[in-house]
């Protein structure tokens, strides 16, 4: 018996995705496109995607040079959206894009972009933010092609949290070669974000850590280039602990200096 439900419930289901198609009442339309086009929009506001897809299909195997054939490429990228179907759903609207480069909804599909990778940004910074990166790039593309769009109401804001996860994960990969004594590596970081950074605490840390790794490294000259060149940016607390360890590195070099004259 169970057996038997099994293999009818494949069946059952079709059944009810046909009646679902047919239990609303048919739009109106000059030609078959438009109907499709107009059913495909009436089942994505129900939330029936995967019938929606397969009217959007049809207008674009059987009516590809009609009017609705290209709305129709840019409604399926919308229900990839709307299935948070991500990945997809930049692919899809990248490859309209580049189709339609001079589309009258160009900054819609180029917000879509930006908003797809953004919706990719895992929550924590420590795992792989290159959608960030992504992000990043068409927001500022859609702010700089397109000033006066409406869909700019919150891109400022969501590029400052894209820069802010980068932020923490490049001080976080830093801090871990500085914590695991792979000093050049983390020098190199620390370094990498004070030239790409701008946000004063950040690049303060950095500063401090970069003159340190140098003196783990041994590279007594670079650490007191270094410190010479970050001390009239820092202050307070930050300022004393680069002057010591710029010490500390002086004190080395001449340590150095007076072994080699004596085995000399």
């Amino acid at each position: 018996m169970i057996l038997f439900l099994s293999m009818r419930v494949p069946h059952i289901i079709v059944f009810l995705l046909l009646l679902l198609s047919c239990a609303s009442e048919k739009p109106e339309g000059k030609t078959e496109a438009e109907v499709l086009y107009k059913e495909a929009k009436n089942l994505i506001d129900e939330g029936h995607y995967l019938l929606a897809t397969e009217k959007l299909n049809k207008i674009k195997s059987e009516h590809p040079y009609s009017f609705y054939a290209t709305p129709a490429e840019l409604l399926q990228a919308d229900v990839l959206f709307l299935q948070e179907s991500y990945v997809e759903a930049a692919a899809a609207f990248l490859l309209f894009r580049d189709f339609h480069p001079k589309h009258e909804k160009s900054d819609y599909v180029l917000f879509k972009i930006a908003e797809s990778y953004y919706m990719q940004i895992p929550e924590t910074y420590d795992r792989d933010l290159a959608s960030a990166h992504e992000a990043i790039k068409y927001f500022n593309e859609l702010v700089r092609v397109y000033p006066n769009s409406q869909y700019l109401s919150d891109t400022k804001k969501k590029i400052n949290y894209c820069n802010e996860m980068i932020r923490q994960k490049e001080k976080y990969i830093a801090d871990f070669y500085y914590k695991t004594e792979v000093f050049d590596a983390a020098r190199f970081r620390y370094l990498d974000i004070i030239k790409s950074f701008k946000e004063e605490n950040l690049r303060n840390h950095a500063m401090i850590r970069a003159v340190a790794s140098s003196l783990e490294m041994e590279d007594y000259i670079g650490c007191v280039k270094f410190a010479d060149e970050f001390i009239s940016y820092l202050s307070g607390a930050d300022k004393e602990a680069v002057l010591k360890t710029q010490n500390d590195c002086r004190s080395k070099m001449g340590k150095q200096k007076s072994e080699k004259e004596v085995e000399s």
